[in-house]
């Protein structure tokens, strides 16, 4: 998968950050070291890191991984990265 989104809530800057939902590749989200949860009432999983989000995105800059954009929607701030398929 190309793309993904990472998250992060304003007033945790430093972590935890959410770096996948359940489709996401098991490959990256296992070098991330994220850990999948269901929340209460949900009817969906996320994989989260307790790393900040510069940290995450360092990690995936790595293996290629590149911002594309990011904003800020309410008290969350959204990175959407990409990866060149090979």
């Amino acid at each position: 998968m190309p793309y993904m989104f990472i998250s992060t809530q304003i007033r945790l800057e430093n972590g935890p950050t959410n770096v996948g939902d359940e489709y996401s590749d098991p490959v990256v989200m296992n070098y991330l070291g994220a850990r999948k949860t269901t929340m209460l009432g949900n009817n969906f999983s996320e994989y989260h890191v307790d790393d900040p989000p510069r940290l995450v995105l360092d990690k995936l800059e790595k293996i290629g991984f590149r911002v594309l954009t990011m904003t800020g929607v309410g008290q969350t701030l959204v990175w959407c990265i990409h990866k060149e398929t090979e």
